[in-house]
């Protein structure tokens, strides 16, 4: 399988963002989620980009961890995905979980969501939190639903 994969720091990614994974990181992570050839932007953000897209995109007036855009269903896949690096920071320390598990996490939700997978209904949802799960896991990390 082919991935073509850009990566874009439009974020501050000073001592504040220390953690923020590399692109062999996000790689490794986007091919374990993927089933076909894709190719794609990554973007990372502050809250207020995230915001920005966010509200206009989905119409939620908040910065959002994720964001996934799906251009087209030919082959390959194509897409944009953005990560808020203040909000995924965010969330992993209320959440108790390590950082580089989480930003892994957000990449094979968001992969899968590249990939036609949703969340909107329960059976949905649960379908896709099962997928995630396994895909964590065989990369070495928890659950990302289980409580800590």
């Amino acid at each position: 399988m082919k991935l073509k994969l850009t990566l874009q720091y439009a974020t501050d990614i000073s001592s504040h963002f220390r953690g923020i994974p590399t692109r062999l990181q996000f790689r490794k992570w986007f091919k374990a989620g993927l089933t076909q050839d894709a190719e794609i932007v990554l973007r990372i953000v502050g809250e207020m980009e995230s915001r920005r897209y966010n509200r206009y995109f989905c119409g939620r007036d908040y910065a959002t961890n994720v964001l996934t855009f799906v251009y087209g269903v030919t082959l390959p896949l194509s897409g944009d995905i953005v990560l808020c690096a203040a909000v995924v920071k965010k969330e992993a320390n209320q959440q108790h979980k390590d950082l580089i598990a989480h930003y892994a996490h957000l990449a094979v939700h968001s992969v899968l969501h590249l990939q036609g997978y949703e969340h909107e209904s329960h059976k949905n949802a649960a379908t896709m939190e099962q997928l995630e799960t396994k895909i964590v896991s065989r990369l070495g990390f928890d659950d990302p639903y289980q409580e800590s």
